[in-house]
């Protein structure tokens, strides 16, 4: 395990905010159960509190600690097709789980896992589902490699895990709390199936 990945892990579990690569664009994460931890990177990144904020994880069984019910037809068609990779599936979680700030006021959760082994070995080894929004100031541009991380942004973590995103593009977001599923914001993934 290369140094910086070590640090991010012991940073996390510890309450620390880190930015690290992941497969779509660079995020900026934090632990999901620790409400300190959460509030500071929503102060951090400007964000609504209005506004839910991604959750990644490292497998579907992680996910479904959170979640309230997967139903077959998500899991066959989205998770194991598209995961890992740049599908944020949004269904309905167990909200005494999630910080409120996590759920946007909502009773619903958006995860995903992501196709990037930094990200994937950072989670699996925290043990538990980090926030993924990217690494970026409110309404500011998507950081796709290093080099756009804003400075001043930057200044304000606890640590920094470079990194290349093969993607470089913003996730695909599937509300599946409703029936047939809805797109809500189309990125990287193409969603081709039936969602009946």
């Amino acid at each position: 395990m290369n140094q910086q990945v070590a640090k991010a892990i012991e940073a996390l579990k510890v309450g620390g905010i880190v930015i690290f690569p992941t497969d779509t664009a660079f995020g900026i994460g934090c632990v999901i159960d620790n409400e300190e931890a959460v509030k500071r990177l929503f102060d951090i990144r400007k964000r609504p509190s209005t506004q839910a904020t991604p959750v990644l994880v490292e497998s579907i069984d992680m996910a479904r600690e959170y979640l309230v019910d997967i139903p077959e037809h998500i899991e066959e068609k989205l998770m194991k097709k598209y995961w890992p990779g740049a599908l944020t599936i949004v269904l309905e979680c167990q909200a005494e789980k999630v910080p409120e700030l996590v759920r946007g006021g909502t009773d619903t959760l958006g995860v995903r896992i992501p196709n990037h082994p930094v990200a994937l070995e950072i989670i699996r080894n925290v043990g538990k589902p980090i926030l993924g929004p990217s690494a970026n100031f409110h309404g500011e541009l998507t950081p796709y490699t290093f080099e756009d991380l804003n400075p001043e942004l930057v200044k304000l973590v606890d640590l920094v895990v470079p990194g290349e995103c093969s993607v470089r593009e913003a996730s695909t977001v599937i509300d599946c709390t409703v029936s047939p599923w809805k797109t809500i914001r189309q990125g990287a993934t193409t969603v081709s199936d039936s969602n009946t």
